[in-house]
């Protein structure tokens, strides 16, 4: 299996309401374990370059193992992210040889 970054981006005027994070939960808790790490919130964000857009910035990032791209797209489909207008992008995590 092969582990592959989630980041996932909303509009950039998304404000959470009060339902926000059971939905999350929720939704984690559906990935079972293909979840490989849930990874952290981005309270703050920043760019250098091209990132998605002036409309979208990153609220997280998670990481999850799946047996190729197209089954891992398949696990961030349902991602509340989606119901907001935003996405997650989705890549795999390189391997470095010589790295634990």
């Amino acid at each position: 299996m092969t582990q592959y970054v989630f980041s996932f981006r909303v509009p950039a005027d998304y404000a959470p309401d009060a339902g926000t994070t059971a939905e999350w939960q929720a939704w984690f808790g559906g990935l079972g374990s293909s979840l490989v790490d849930i990874g952290n919130a981005v309270t703050e964000y920043a760019s250098v370059g091209e990132v998605g857009g002036s409309g979208s910035r990153m609220i997280a990032y998670s990481v999850v193992s799946a047996a190729d791209l197209d089954a891992a797209l398949a696990l961030a489909k349902d991602c509340p992210a989606m119901r907001v207008g935003g996405g997650v992008e989705v890549g795999p995590v390189m391997q470095v040889p010589g790295r634990d």
